[in-house]
């Protein structure tokens, strides 16, 4: 069997040769369509412009299981490698046209989205919760339903980074306690972020993308559809092993104390600052030919500014028990900083409808619960982020193709809602489905390995969690809203 030692050893010049063929690809393909003037970008990309999408998307995948920690010293790289690969025959062929959606993207999209998640990540990490509560069943599932309902308000990440080691510290005294950590990862890493754009980053880039705020608050019942059988399927399998320990088990419950509560403060003017984000029309400016809202740039420069200081009136013993460190904000940050490079060419062929090369894929998907499904299912691999804003551009593309966004949007909702809606679920709720669905599903993982929990392959969790656990309740969902 070939070690991860040997795997490694020939990585780096796998990936030099890659990006070569794919800069000789792409200046080839790029080149047959320069010449074709007054047609949109999307219609004159080809498919194969995607392979970097899909290439970071599987690093991300496979990488970690065959070369973990090669993968874990330079996935920047990894990431940087495809982003380069799409970007400079891009730059080379479409010169001014492409570095303006380039930095459309990344001043629209990326900055938005990642100043989002540093800003939750670092203030709940000043939350800091000491005690102990007993593990049992009811706990757990009391533990999950806050959690579940937290994440709408202090996003996924907020919620997973505030509640994980309470939970692990509660269930330390448990042999088998995997389960409880992949019901925290399906609920309240994923499912809970579903009633606000501040819950789950798809639902937040829908929110920069004229999705109003409060429209959200219609995935409600979808959700308690999907939270309410996860929860008794938990509290059945964690009683079933909980009675089998129960003898041995002699843990107690000391009481709770909260430390740093002046970061709800922050908290709140984080919603504060996204709400006003949506509400205030205070006009617009033009930055290198990109048209930027102002209250955009104002909720982007109040969220730095509430982490900051939270950072800076936390004290340093409250993040050094919560063990906060950068690292996984800063993988998150490398790796979509890629992702959205490379999410280009699929977002524009997806915008020109039945005139792009994804022709195909639009004629496929038609109804809502093709959307439900196949948004859910690429989420379940891509990372619910990119992929949400892939079908949403997909139902933009189908029902209204030419219309600005601005002005598509509201007709989306006022003349084809089912479609969002199956959309939004989707991104969501499949993001629980694999390890790399949502950005918070591995801090939880890396967090549970330190604390010297053996969590599932990327595989196993799969075939012993979510398809069993997962795939029947999205069944019940499409039967009742989408077929």
């Amino acid at each position: 069997m070939v070690s991860q030692q040997s795997i490694a050893r020939f990585l780096p010049g796998l990936i030099l040769l890659t990006f070569i063929a794919m800069g000789m690809m792409f200046g080839d393909v790029f080149a047959e369509s320069a010449d074709h003037g007054g047609q949109a970008l999307g219609e004159l990309l080809p498919l194969w412009a995607c392979i970097p999408f899909a290439g970071i998307l599987l690093s991300i995948a496979l990488f970690p299981l065959f070369a973990g920690h090669w993968w874990h010293k330079h996935f920047p790289k990894i990431s940087a490698m495809w982003a380069l690969a799409f970007a400079i025959p891009f730059l080379f062929i479409y010169r001014g046209q492409a570095m303006h959606e380039i930095l459309h993207i990344y001043f629209l999209d990326y900055f938005p989205f990642i100043i989002l998640l540093w800003a939750l990540y670092t203030v709940s990490a000043g939350i800091l919760i000491r005690g102990t509560l007993k593990g049992t069943p009811k706990m757990n599932t009391f533990l999950l339903i806050v959690g579940t309902f937290l994440a709408s308000w202090v996003g996924t990440t907020g919620a997973s980074m505030i509640l994980i080691r309470p939970m692990l510290r509660a269930n330390a005294h448990r042999r088998r306690k995997v389960h409880v950590i992949i019901f925290f990862i399906f609920l309240v890493s994923n499912v809970g972020g579903s009633l606000t754009p501040l819950g789950d980053p798809p639902l937040f880039l829908g929110f920069l993308h004229s999705v109003p705020f409060f429209w959200t608050l219609n995935l409600a019942m979808p959700m308690i559809t999907v939270a309410i059988p996860l929860l008794l399927m938990f509290f059945l399998v964690d009683t079933f092993y909980y009675r089998r320990e129960e003898k041995t088990s002699s843990r107690e419950s000391s009481a709770l104390t909260f430390f740093g509560l002046h970061n709800l403060i922050f908290l709140a003017g984080i919603i504060g600052a996204v709400l006003m984000s949506g509400t205030w029309k205070a006009g617009s400016f033009h930055l290198f030919g990109i048209e930027l809202k102002v209250a955009f740039v104002v909720r982007d420069a109040l969220l730095i500014v509430l982490g900051l200081l939270s950072l800076r009136t936390t004290r340093k013993e409250i993040h050094q028990e919560n063990e906060f460190t950068w690292f996984p904000i800063q993988e998150v940050g490398y790796l979509f900083a890629g992702i959205f490079m490379t999410i280009i060419p699929a977002l524009a062929i997806l915008k020109a409808g039945s005139h792009g090369a994804l022709s195909g894929l639009i004629e496929v998907t038609k109804e809502p619960i093709h959307y439900f499904w196949i948004t859910g299912g690429l989420s379940s691999f891509l990372d619910n982020a990119p992929t949400y804003l892939t079908f949403f551009n997909t139902a933009l593309g189908s029902f209204f193709p030419g219309i600005p966004e601005v002005e598509a949007v509201p007709m989306l909702i006022e003349h084809k809602e089912s479609y969002l809606l199956a959309i939004s679920c989707g991104a969501v709720f499949m993001g629980a489905m694999t390890y790399i669905g949502n950005a918070p599903n591995f801090m939880v993982k890396s967090i549970a390995e330190e604390a010297g929990i053996r969590m599932p392959s990327f595989f196993g969790y799969m075939i012993k969690y979510s398809i069993p656990f997962l795939v029947p309740v999205f069944i019940l969902v499409t039967l009742i809203y989408f077929r």
